[in-house]
């Protein structure tokens, strides 16, 4: 189950980056009004995924939106796959909506976007540590995310390249580089 917005952006992120592709691009668009609305929670949120990957067939991305059909491969005990299910029933109930593409041997682009004052919708979650996590996963040599926040309080733009973040921190798995990584991504978030 996913409790936040951020929760199924790191989940469909992850199956991009588990596609055999080399590079993931993710764009996180959040909008609001005005920074009234803002603290109520309403405007849009909305993100696409694309990867370079394997791509699908037609009849394997009908296949991916069914919850009761998996590969068996990532999961090999598990009769079930639920992460685009739980993205298209999660979007179309907080008023929103999704669209997957996909081409064999060329990737597949995923998009959503949700209705931020739709009572259905739920929480935005930690961004930035969602953008810590996806930019942490296994296999791409090169993870793009582009972040824009527009609101009348004030907006934020602005790319992280993982191939970047290598270049000037080090490795991404030693701990002073997490902690100089948080710290960026959290002055470009603005908190």
């Amino acid at each position: 189950m996913h409790f936040t917005l951020a929760d199924l952006v790191t989940d469909i992120t992850q199956n991009g980056a588990e596609s055999g592709g080399d590079v993931i691009e993710l764009m996180i668009l959040e909008n609001h009004d005005s920074l009234e609305t803002a603290s109520r929670g309403k405007g849009e949120f909305r993100f696409t995924v694309k990867d370079n990957g394997k791509g699908m067939t037609e009849e394997e991305l009908k296949r991916a939106q069914d919850p009761f059909v998996t590969d068996g491969i990532k999961h090999p005990n598990r009769k079930v796959g639920l992460g685009i299910p739980f993205l298209m029933q999660t979007a179309e109930s907080s008023g929103g909506g999704w669209k997957m593409d996909s081409s064999k041997g060329k990737g597949t682009e995923v998009s959503a976007w949700f209705d931020l004052g739709n009572v259905d919708t739920p929480p935005l979650g930690d961004i930035t540590g969602m953008i810590r996590t996806i930019l942490l996963l296994e296999g791409p040599k090169e993870i793009v995310i582009h972040r824009i926040r527009v609101s009348s309080g004030g907006s934020l733009d602005y790319h992280v390249r993982k191939t970047e973040l290598i270049s000037a921190l080090g490795s991404l798995e030693d701990t002073q580089s997490l902690i100089l990584l948080d710290q960026y991504l959290r002055s470009q978030e603005g908190s």
